[in-house]
């Protein structure tokens, strides 16, 4: 268990990512008076008002002013502070990306985002409230950091991972009670280094967010019709972890990419730029939402809508074990 975090797995799995966050930065600041908690009229929704009930002094409201928000924790950095700053991904990622951008990540700053309500998980709200573009945004800022947690357990783990990690970090989480997919937050959670949940020598799912847990329910699917499916936890879309990602495609050859996210510019996105690099070929899809705004409706719904759930993801592989591929294993034609 990472330093600051005293929370048990029990209490992970009935509290929201956003819960377990503000847990672990409140425990985070006893030990680091440095640490500031920001928001912009949300704290009760973000659950960054836990830290502010323990350290009011050190706790600032912005009310609902985004782009202020972001202008003032990058001074509060060049004073010597630690600003984290909470607030809908929404508003981060797309209200605030000018003020993200110039005042924070060109400057290169230690700032920290905790980004809630990302993706489809506030789906019933509406599309003001979607967040389907944000890892793209913010991956495209040079000296940001990009992690998106697949559970509440691996959310603490980021969150004071980052504290201790240089320049500015973007931690992208949801909203309700996404349940967890780690049985322990002792895995050895590194940023930049992706988690192999599970082996296989057929075909590599690669995921993050929420849509790890749906890769791990269709890779039991998948086992009963007797492929060994391979999942690798990509928790950090940038910097991404390379070296996993070759190795899937070497071992592997085929590759599937599953994000709760648009299709452009985002985790699958990211791993095709590793793989056309490298030279390597293999046989590649990507799960997301289309290039489309998303429908309304209860996030579980929208999963199974845009196939980025448990069934979209074996009929995804389904469909990908059908195509042909060379299946030479002498790579030096290929470099």
């Amino acid at each position: 268990m990472a330093e600051g975090m005293t929370w048990s797995i029990e209490e992970a799995d009935k509290l929201t990512q956003a819960e377990v966050y503000g847990q672990v930065l409140t425990q985070l600041g006893e030990k680091d008076p440095k640490i500031i908690a920001m928001t912009a009229d949300l704290a009760k929704s973000t659950k960054i008002g836990n830290f502010g009930q323990k350290f009011p002094e050190r706790f600032i409201n912005m009310g609902i002013a985004e782009n202020s928000l972001f202008g003032v924790a990058a001074g509060l950095a060049l004073a010597g502070y630690k600003p984290v700053v909470s607030t809908f991904a929404v508003f981060a990622a797309l209200r605030s990306a000018e003020f993200v951008r110039t005042d924070i990540c060109y400057q290169n700053l230690d700032v920290k985002i905790i980004a809630t309500h990302a993706g489809i998980s506030f789906g019933q709200a509406g599309s003001t409230h979607h967040c389907t573009e944000d890892i793209a945004v913010m991956r495209s800022f040079a000296n940001m950091t990009v992690i998106v947690p697949a559970d509440g357990i691996e959310t603490g783990n980021a969150v004071a991972a980052a504290m201790d990690w240089p320049g500015p970090v973007y931690i992208r989480i949801g909203r309700g009670f996404e349940p967890p997919v780690n049985t322990t937050a002792d895995y050895g959670f590194q940023i930049g280094k992706a988690v192999t949940m599970r082996e296989g020598k057929d075909i590599t799912l690669i995921c993050c967010g929420v849509t790890v847990l749906q890769a791990a329910r269709a890779a039991k699917i998948l086992e009963t019709q007797g492929l060994s499916v391979r999942i690798i936890n990509m928790h950090t879309v940038k910097p991404i972890d390379k070296e996993v990602i070759l190795k899937a495609v070497m071992e592997t050859r085929r590759i599937v990419t599953i994000e709760e996210h648009n299709v452009l510019c985002g985790l699958g996105s990211a791993v095709a730029e590793v793989i056309v690099e490298s030279g390597k070929a293999c046989a590649f899809t990507k799960l997301g939402i289309p290039d489309q705004y998303v429908i309304v409706g209860y996030p579980e719904d929208l999963y199974n809508h845009y196939k980025i759930d448990a069934d979209g993801i074996v009929e995804a592989v389904s469909a990908l074990m059908g195509r042909e591929i060379e299946e030479d294993e002498n790579w030096d034609d290929e470099t």
